[in-house]
């Protein structure tokens, strides 16, 4: 029986298990090791005409034939980024979760990314793609003076600054400092490492919990996958306004905002007194917020500190 292009994708996915490909990868190695199918193919089509025709059509066949391939193959997984990537998998969306946390640990692995390593990555997208200065919230660095169990998802991994007026002319800019107008929009980050149904509810509602003082709040992730966590993910964000960002490891520029959060108008200025108090990294942040606000200087050159770089 002669092969079909899904048994050319389940072949590849197959021969390279956990490995994530996109659909242009998958066609290429389709192109290079199938030419007789491919030439076939090409003859019984008047709108191809050269290798790159044939090859674009088949990253859109592929695409299009993704819904019924996962639903025939249930271990045929994408992820959720532009391009989507395909991989085959035999663990449960539990065990991915728990297997990206234990090589995470792994130093032998050189692949492994903990959630370290991921925060100046993220410091810099932030930085060079959004203008927002970041800053590492260490956890252990607070005073637990509380209760036991009473700071329990109170303290994000990152915290920013956008300097709302950084573009704008001299003399505007100086009548904003003199007026009560807002200066620069605060931003919250939770940091995670991968994202699927299995931990999606709780890794969300972790960022709902420690940004509700900020303007913007956002969950990250360095990689989200599963046919529906997008769409549970547009759905929280429609009741909580918390949102997504997936955040390339390899290369920060190709980081992508996936749902962009909704703005609060006003800071929570007591829930950030709480944390100040609890906390010396996040009072340090609001004392360089309360520096930029006097001399209109955001201090560059002290907004990463402690986040890696």
């Amino acid at each position: 029986m002669a092969k079909s292009l899904s048994d050319f994708i389940v072949q590849k996915l197959l021969a390279e298990k956990e490995k994530r490909l996109t659909a242009r990868q998958i066609a290429e190695w389709i192109f290079e090791n199938e030419q007789e199918w491919c030439a076939r193919k090409k003859e019984r089509s008047a709108a191809i005409s050269t290798d790159s025709e044939l090859i674009q059509q088949l990253v859109a066949e592929i695409g299009s034939q993704r819904p019924a391939l996962q639903k025939r193959y249930s271990k045929i997984k994408t992820t959720a980024e532009r391009p989507k990537k395909y991989y085959w998998s035999d663990k449960s969306e539990e065990e991915e979760v728990a297997d990206a946390l234990d090589q995470a640990i792994d130093a032998g692995s050189s692949k492994s990314v903990s959630e370290a390593d991921m925060y100046p990555i993220l410091s810099k997208y932030l930085r060079d793609e959004l203008g927002v200065y970041s800053k590492r919230i260490d956890e252990r660095k607070s005073s637990n003076s509380l209760k036991s169990g009473s700071n329990q998802w109170l303290y994000p991994d990152l915290v920013g600054m956008e300097d709302l007026f950084s573009s704008w002319d001299d003399d505007v800019q100086r009548l904003v400092k003199e007026t009560s107008h807002q200066h620069a929009s605060l931003w919250s980050f939770e940091v995670k490492i991968k994202v699927n149904r299995s931990n999606l509810r709780q890794v969300y509602f972790q960022a709902v919990s420690n940004s509700t003082w900020a303007n913007f709040g956002y969950l990250v992730a360095g990689e989200i996958s599963g046919n529906d966590t997008m769409s549970e993910l547009r759905m929280l964000h429609g009741l909580h306004g918390i949102g997504v960002i997936q955040l390339d490891v390899e290369n920060p520029s190709e980081s992508q905002i996936l749902i962009p959060a909704r703005e609060r108008s006003d800071i929570d200025w007591a829930t950030c007194s709480r944390i100040s108090k609890e906390n010396r990294d996040f009072r340090d942040y609001l004392q360089l917020v309360r520096q930029f606000y006097q001399t209109g200087d955001p201090r560059k050159e002290r907004w990463d500190k402690g986040t890696g770089e």
